[in-house]
């Protein structure tokens, strides 16, 4: 640790990439950042409290680890969220042959708890996103805007904390569910959609190419997610479609046909459905901005 590092932080890591905005936030705020980072743990690294001055979530980006939380055993695994508080003793080890590489965020404020319990992971618990690589992507914007230490970080922290926590309540899976060949199946189908948006058509062509049922497919999004496959399918391609229109020159009827639309209004009452607006809307609102 570094000597401005607070006791809290972990000395049994091999590197770290950590920032602290307020230690003893003295207003009243609604959702405070207090700290956060992300830790690669060193062979040894054990932590072991019986409760937190912070409510805290982490995130497991890589290796395996065990986890004791309120009394129950887990194991960590890439995906795994877990939050604590005051209340909430904790037991976190790494497996020395698979190093954790885990994120964190500390929080302070008058609806933390609420939030927390509203969105998850609630302290004490523990759950799976089935989007890590978002997640991920929000925790390492979050550390980014700590790390700046400008007059602004601690609204802007704040601000992506809250998009960190949206994205927790879409993408989360029960611990119980997501350890079977179900989710695993279900990631892969999702995985599908993202490499091959643009040359998929139809359900059932998905359900081919990733050698399942139709049904089971929309199965599997029913349990795990909170869209279609063919919604999910959908909004891939519309947000590709919504990157083409801020493009200078390009027509809708360009990015209809790019996508597979034959007629230009089917293209365009998606767009809308998907997005909220009409395309040619969009475009414009764009190019004067």
């Amino acid at each position: 640790m570094v000597p401005n590092d607070p006791d809290f932080f972990s000395a049994d890591i091999e590197s770290a990439r950590r920032f602290c905005l307020d230690l003893n936030p003295s207003t009243p705020e609604r959702l405070t950042v207090v700290c956060g980072g992300c830790e690669h743990c060193a062979p040894d690294y054990a932590i072991e409290r019986n409760g937190f001055a912070y409510y805290t979530i982490e995130f497991v980006a890589r290796g395996a680890g065990a986890l004791t939380l309120a009394g129950s055993s887990y194991t960590l695994r890439p995906g795994t969220l877990f939050a604590y508080g005051p209340d909430e003793h904790h037991h976190i080890t790494t497996d020395p042959t698979s190093l954790l590489v885990k994120y964190f965020v500390s929080i302070a404020g008058t609806e933390a708890r609420v939030l927390l319990d509203q969105y998850g992971p609630a302290p004490g618990t523990v759950i799976l996103t089935s989007s890590p690589s978002e997640v991920l992507n929000l925790f390492d914007e979050l550390i980014r805007s700590g790390l700046r230490g400008t007059a602004f970080a601690p609204r802007i922290a704040s601000l992506v904390l809250e998009q960190l926590l949206l994205r927790i309540a879409e993408t989360s899976v029960s611990h119980g569910l997501a350890g079977g060949p179900a989710f695993a199946t279900y990631l892969r189908c999702r995985q599908h959609i993202e490499n091959r948006w643009g040359q998929i058509a139809t359900l059932e062509q998905l359900a081919r190419e990733c050698e399942v049922d139709p049904a089971y497919v929309c199965r599997l999004f029913r349990r795990f997610d909170h869209q279609t496959p063919y919604q999910y399918l959908l909004r891939q391609k519309m947000t590709h479609a919504a990157n083409r229109l801020t493009e200078k020159g390009t027509s809708i009827k360009q990015v209809a046909d790019e996508l597979g639309f034959s007629d230009p209004f089917h293209f365009s009452r998606v767009f809308r459905k998907v997005m909220g607006l009409p395309p040619g809307q969009f475009a414009r609102m764009h190019h004067r901005a």
